[in-house]
């Protein structure tokens, strides 16, 4: 007689857990879905006008992103005066099935930040993370367009292209830049932030067309971030480091996310919401835009 297995037994565990996994999985996406209709109906500025623009300035913003930029708020304004050939590109893309006008996360609220903070001396754009390839476009046109105005026909190889990202648009900025690889256009730097790739992804080697890379990421929650990225060719492109960043319960505001969302995965939005992040982010990019500085 088989004997009756009980919730203890680790074979009646793991079946349990997997078969628990699709529901967790409908929960996220339902959440992440109703967050960025919560944000949509708030979405009420337009993305170009000047008040949005000078995010840290913006009595619209929520006290939550507010405090996850409150570091690079602090940071003097910038003179970068007339560029050294063509205007560096920032290309951001958010995670989940946010949309590029969400002001609900900080990602959004950063790009108007650098828009404020360089000016017309670089140029960004921020999309969400299924618009990748109209990011791949837009930063294409933006190098022929440099190149076409240059005597030599060199500036594409002179163009700085930053991508950053954070959890599904993470791992879309390595997508993005292997497209970039196919379509013979270099990237300074990406960022990656907490990356939760797709199934079929590679979010972990970077194309050698990336001259540095950095991964910021949590192990908690439901969807931990990428431990670990590697350099397709080491002689190319230079891993600045893996950096895993930990949190207690009450450590970052995410006042800004909806609840369901803060209570199953609350580590992927904490890091998302972090202040040192953001401060390290716009450190590397000032570096690279401006490198003797």
């Amino acid at each position: 007689m088989r004997p009756e297995r009980t919730s203890c037994d680790p074979v009646f565990s793991w079946r349990r857990r997997l078969l628990l996994l699709p529901r967790v999985f409908l929960v996220l996406m339902l959440a992440s879905l109703a967050q960025a209709k919560v944000a949509e109906k708030d979405s009420t500025t337009p993305t170009n006008t000047p008040s949005m623009n000078a995010a840290c300035n913006d009595p619209s913003i929520h006290p939550a992103i507010k405090e996850a930029l409150r570091v690079v708020c602090s940071r003097p304004p910038l003179n970068p005066g007339d560029p050294v050939g063509a205007k560096p590109i920032v290309v951001g893309l958010l995670g989940g099935f946010v949309k590029r006008d969400n002001r609900n996360h900080p990602e959004v609220w950063f790009a108007r930040y650098l828009r404020s903070h360089y000016g017309p001396a670089i140029r960004v754009e921020i999309f969400g993370n299924h618009e990748w390839r109209e990011a791949a476009d837009y930063i294409a046109e933006q190098v022929n367009a440099d190149k076409s105005h240059s005597s030599t026909g060199s500036v594409q190889e002179q163009a700085k292209v930053i991508l950053y990202g954070h959890s599904w648009g993470s791992a879309q900025i390595v997508i993005l830049a292997r497209e970039l690889e196919r379509r013979a256009i270099s990237v300074a730097l990406t960022i990656q932030v907490d990356s939760v790739r797709r199934p079929g992804q590679n979010d972990r080697t970077i194309p050698a067309n990336v001259v540095e890379a950095v991964n910021y990421y949590q192990t908690k929650g439901l969807s931990p971030g990428q431990t670990m990225i590697v350099a397709a060719d080491p002689q190319r492109t230079k891993i600045l480091g893996n950096f895993r960043m930990v949190y207690t319960p009450h450590q970052i505001n995410c006042g800004n996310y909806w609840w369901l969302s803060r209570w199953l995965n609350k580590a992927h939005h904490q890091i998302e919401n972090d202040p040192q992040v953001w401060d390290r982010i716009a450190s590397l990019i000032d570096a690279t835009v401006h490198p003797a500085q």
